[in-house]
């Protein structure tokens, strides 16, 4: 059952004053020493800026809608900043939990760190700790509109005439990004594109390259405008039909663009930042290509002339144009700290493959400058290296992008108590063993869930007493670098988890041990034909609605009772219309959907085995039915390999999530677009 939420009374918030009646409890302390200010602007809907914010004891900053001044206090929470110390902080990006699609006014509000463990666990924990800073007995606040629409940035740049980068675009519903020149300012709304990107789904997307149908031959100022897809074909249609499809993105009536100034360029660049890595791979920043080719990485060797024996790897081809953080893996490891000189490389031969050792020089030779060879060389400090994008997570699990190790281990992922010095409490989860080498795509489960979105440390250990099994703190402590731990940091949303255990029932009602839905909603059993494609004729009961919050011991009556010993699976599900009514299968799955993280749906398993099943029941069944039920069991076994524990930890890509996301993918996409 929910907590009783004690923090608001009544909460009124009016443009540039200070709501009345919040009273103080708990999660709320009283303090003057508290302001925010949050200025009108455009947004992409997956982040917002807050001009400043002053914390007297540190905290948050959150954003809510406008629904706070209704008093839905919790389903309010759009988003929430990192942890922030005590004192003054400008131009804090707020990643929202869920894109916003709606403009609308805004609220940011200072919240305390109550339970000191640096993540925002205000709706998780049913408003009991986090709450906001008061001044006289009120929140204090700062309300602004917020358009929700695009923004779109390019930075000044080479050109080999036929693309460009664009830097970044976030898109709200998804769509593209044209490139126009200047003409455009001029009214030639047509006649001034010079490209337009692939499709672009909705949110953020960086170092959008984008190809020029109309190569640039001089210095240019280029305006890239993003731009809808209102007719839903994922092609860009704006210039054939006349303006009547895929406009663009607007903002105070105008179109969301920026500008950057281009010039053409036959010479080559490379930058390459001092850095750490595991010795199998580096990231050079970035690289200029007028003719395409090759980043090949040279050790230090090569200044002694060294040419093709100091060859430590080479990137795959890369297109005429800019390129920015090019990862480079090592085929010959770096095993010690030392210099690095990556070497822009051409493609002589134009077949794309780098085959400059094998020919003795004779194809695909170093691009040159001023008679010299155009590398950048910079140091390396050989430990690991990590990396983890931000993502949306079921709570149970993450995954990290990449890591690189040199002598093999771990990586563990901490939550943000680790920089309050909470080293061990902060694990969450570790890896399996990694040998030494790039790994890619490691999923991280977690041995208890997380209820709330936050920062997260994903931090690389090593295996110290090659054992294989991570025993910190007894060993296998972590990688570091110029003194500290080898980590990276990032966002990670979490907007619904599900938790179920294996339980006896009477076939008539199954028990979820805990819900947590941060927008409200609904937990749906379903049996295990969710995994063979019965969306709707798997649900077998529904919850009553769910305020946002966290729900423990959530019974569920089952309107199909349960016959056999079977394997359930409950599921999140949204309140997409608002009604407090479970739509989903009335609808077609066109209303109250799963809550969705990761491209899967938001999911626990467990058995549910029938009271008096296994007391003597089966000893009067032929041999028939048991043979029947043995294949049964079997099968079920079969589909749900491997998921006792870690498939209980609702991990999306296994069969369940998959299925669903299959099937009702495009119900899902009408609901998110509404």
């Amino acid at each position: 059952m929910q907590r009783a939420l004690t923090v608001f009374v009544t909460l009124v918030v009016l443009v540039g004053t200070v709501p009345a009646g919040v009273a103080a409890t708990s999660a709320t302390q009283q303090s003057s020493d508290a302001s925010v200010s949050f200025a009108a602007q455009t947004s992409g809907g997956s982040t917002v800026v807050v001009e400043n914010v002053t914390l007297s004891e540190g905290g948050f900053v959150t954003i809510h809608d406008a629904s706070v001044a209704e008093g839905n206090v919790l389903g309010s929470v759009v988003g929430s900043s990192a942890y922030l110390d005590a004192g003054t902080h400008e131009n804090v990006t707020v990643h929202l939990d869920e894109p916003l699609r709606e403009s609308g006014a805004f609220v940011a509000m200072p919240h305390f760190d109550t339970d000191g463990d640096r993540v925002y666990d205000f709706v998780a924990d049913n408003g009991e700790t986090d709450g906001p800073y008061t001044a006289n007995g009120s929140a204090v606040v700062s309300q602004a509109n917020v358009t929700v629409s695009a923004t779109v940035s390019m930075s000044d740049q080479p050109t080999d005439g036929a693309s460009v980068v664009v830097d970044r675009v976030e898109l709200s519903q998804g769509g593209f990004v044209t490139v126009h020149d200047a003409t455009v300012t001029e009214g030639a709304v047509f006649e001034s594109i010079r490209g337009t990107s692939d499709y672009l789904a909705p949110g953020v997307h960086e170092n959008v390259r984008v190809t020029l149908d109309v190569p640039v031959e001089e210095n240019a100022t280029l305006v890239p405008m993003a731009h809808m897809d209102t007719d839903g074909d994922q092609n860009y249609t704006f210039p054939e039909s006349e303006g009547e499809a895929d406009g663009p993105y607007t903002a105070n009536g105008s179109a969301v663009v920026d500008t950057a100034a281009v010039t053409p360029s036959d010479t080559a660049s490379v930058a390459f930042s001092e850095q750490v890595t595991g010795g199998h791979a580096v990231v050079v920043d970035s690289t200029f290509l007028p003719e395409g080719g090759f980043v090949t990485v040279h050790d230090a060797t090569v200044t002694e002339g060294a040419v093709f024996e100091s060859i430590r790897g080479t990137s795959d081809y890369l297109a005429p144009g800019l390129h920015r953080n090019v990862v480079v893996t090592l085929d010959a490891p770096v095993n010690n700290s030392t210099t690095l000189v990556p070497m822009a490389h051409m493609d002589t031969d134009g077949d794309q493959n780098y085959t400059f050792p094998e020919s003795e020089g004779e194809a695909d030779g170093p691009y040159t400058a001023d008679g010299s060879a155009v590398v950048a060389p910079a140091n390396v400090t050989v430990s690991a290296s990590v990396e983890m994008a931000a993502q949306a997570s079921d709570g149970h699990s993450v995954v990290v992008d990449r890591v690189d190790l040199s002598e093999g281990g771990f990586v563990t992922v901490h939550d943000a108590s680790l920089f309050a010095g909470e080293v061990e409490g902060s694990i969450l989860g570790t890896s399996d063993y990694l040998a030494p080498g790039v790994h890619e795509n490691v999923t991280v489960t977690f041995a208890e869930p997380i209820r709330a979105s936050q920062t997260l440390v994903p931090m690389a250990h090593m295996d110290t007493d090659g054992d294989q099994n991570y025993t910190f703190p007894e060993a296998d402590g972590p990688y570091t670098a110029n003194g500290s731990a080898v980590v990276d940091t990032t966002h990670v949303s979490v907007n619904a988890v599900v938790t179920a255990s294996d339980q006896t029932t009477d076939g008539e009602t199954v028990t979820i041990d805990s819900v947590t839905l941060h927008d409200g909603g609904f937990v749906t059993v379903h049996d295990a034909t969710v995994t063979e494609g019965a969306v709707f004729e798997s649900v077998r009961g529904t919850s009553d609605y769910l305020a946002p919050g966290t729900h423990e011991n959530v019974t569920v009556e089952l309107d199909a009772p349960l016959n056999e010993t079977t394997t359930i699976v409950p599921m999140a599900h949204m309140d997409t219309n608002g009604n407090e009514v479970y739509d989903f299968v009335t609808s077609e799955g066109a209303e109250d959907g799963p809550y969705v993280a990761r491209g899967g749906a938001v999911v626990a398993t467990a058995e549910a085995t029938l009271e008096g099943e296994m007391n003597g029941t089966e000893t009067e069944m032929s041999e028939t039915e048991m043979g029947q039920e043995a294949d049964t069991e079997m099968a079920s076994e079969t589909a749900m390999s491997g998921q006792s524990e870690t498939t209980d930890t609702s991990m999306p890509g296994f069969g369940v999530a998959g299925a669903l996301v299959a099937l009702v993918a495009a119900a899902l996409l009408a609901v998110l677009r509404d």
